[in-house]
C-alpha cells in the first residue's frame, strides 16, 4: 500500500511540472499584457520600463526559472491587474466556487442515485424509459441556455429567486458559507442546479447500469432464495456494488464540477474561480490565468487520493488484497 501511495505522489509530481510548463510557455506566448497596462499616450521608453519591472524582458526559460523558485516558497507570482499576489486573489475565490460544486454534486447524488436505482429495478418498465428518456435531457442541454431559460422562468416571469451573485453567507462553524443563511441558498439554488444537470444524468446512467448487472448477479440470487427481505438486499448487497463506479466518476466529476463551472459563474455572476480566470484571460494576467492551472489540478490530483481511498472503503475485495 506504502508502495503504491509514493508511485503515486511521484507520478503527481511529475503531472506537476509537466502542466507548469505548458502552462507558462503557453500564455506567454498569447499576446503582451504590458499594452493593457500602460496609457494608450505611454511612450515606448514608458512600455519597455514596464515591461523589465514585471520581468516579461528575460527570456521564458529565465522566467520559468524565477517562476519555479519562487513557486517552492509559495508564490506563484503577482497579478499584473490588481497588484496583489495571484496564489491569495484564486484563494478569496474558492469558497464560492467549492460551494457552488458541492451545491451541484449534492444535488447530483440525491437525484441520480434514487432515480437510477428505480429505473434499474424496472429494467422493462415504463418507468425506466422516462428516466433514461429524462437524463438525455441532462446530456444534450447546454449549461448557459439552461441557465438563462432558469434566469427567465424563476427570476423575470415568477420572481422567486435571485438572478445572480452570492448572496449574504452566513457562519457556519466559524466559516463563512451560502450554506447557513436562506438568502446564500436562495443564490445557490439556479446555479447548482444548471451546473449539476449534466452530473445527474451520468448519475442515473451509472447507477440504473449498475443495478442491471449487481441484480443478475449469483450473490444476489443466492440471497433472494434465502428470503432476504428487499430493503436489506437493496442496502446490503445491491447499493455498495452499484456506488464503486459512482463513487469513481463523482470523484473526478467533482474536479471538473470545479474546473469547469467557468460558464456557470459568468452566466449567474457567481464570484468564484471561474469568474476570476475569464477576467484574467480578457486582461492577460498571465500570474493570475498559470496559478489557477496549478490549483486546479492539485485539486484534481487530491481528488484522486481520496477516490482511491474509498475504493478500498466500498470494495472489500481491496482490503483482502492490501492486507
Amino acid at each position: 500500500m506504502l508502495d503504491a501511495i509514493l508511485k503515486r505522489l511521484l507520478q503527481s509530481g511529475v503531472v506537476l511540472v509537466l502542466m507548469s510548463v505548458l502552462a507558462f510557455v503557453g500564455i506567454n506566448l498569447v499576446g503582451d499584457p504590458v499594452h493593457l497596462l500602460v496609457p494608450q499616450t505611454a511612450s515606448q521608453e514608458e512600455v519597455e520600463q514596464v515591461r523589465q519591472q514585471l520581468g516579461l524582458d528575460l527570456p521564458i526559460p529565465q522566467q520559468y526559472l524565477r517562476f519555479v523558485g519562487a513557486a517552492l516558497q509559495g508564490n506563484l507570482g503577482e497579478s499584473f491587474v490588481f497588484g496583489r499576489p495571484a496564489l491569495e486573489l484564486i484563494l478569496e475565490r474558492v469558497p464560492a466556487t467549492l460551494e457552488l460544486a458541492f451545491a451541484a454534486l449534492g444535488l447530483s447524488v440525491l437525484i441520480g442515485i434514487p432515480l437510477g436505482l428505480i429505473a434499474g429495478l424496472h429494467a422493462n418498465g415504463i418507468v425506466r424509459r422516462a428516466v433514461m428518456g429524462g437524463s438525455i435531457v441532462g446530456v444534450t442541454v447546454p449549461a448557459f441556455w439552461l441557465g438563462l431559460l432558469l434566469i427567465l422562468l424563476f427570476s423575470v416571469n415568477l420572481g422567486w429567486l435571485p438572478s445572480g451573485g452570492r448572496g449574504e453567507p452566513g457562519r457556519l462553524l466559524g466559516w463563512s458559507t451560502s450554506f447557513a443563511s436562506v438568502d446564500g441558498l436562495r443564490h445557490l439554488v439556479l446555479p447548482a442546479l444548471t451546473l449539476s444537470l449534466f452530473k445527474i444524468a451520468i448519475v442515473i446512467r451509472l447507477t440504473e447500469a449498475g443495478t442491471r448487472e449487481v441484480m443478475s448477479q449469483e450473490y444476489v440470487r443466492f440471497a433472494r432464495a434465502k428470503g432476504v427481505s428487499g430493503a436489506r438486499l437493496l442496502w446490503r448487497h445491491v447499493l455498495p456494488n452499484v456506488l464503486i463506479p459512482v463513487v469513481t466518476a463523482m470523484g473526478l466529476e467533482f474536479g471538473q464540477l470545479i474546473a469547469f463551472s467557468v460558464v456557470t459563474e459568468t452566466v449567474f455572476a457567481w464570484p468564484g474561480m471561474g469568474k476570476l480566470i475569464i477576467d484574467s484571460i480578457i486582461q492577460l494576467d498571465r500570474p493570475v490565468v498559470v496559478a489557477y492551472l496549478l490549483v486546479t489540478l492539485l485539486i484534481f490530483m487530491t481528488l484522486n487520493f481520496i477516490v482511491d481511498a474509498l475504493y478500498v472503503v466500498l470494495d472489500p475485495r481491496l482490503r483482502v488484497k492490501g492486507k
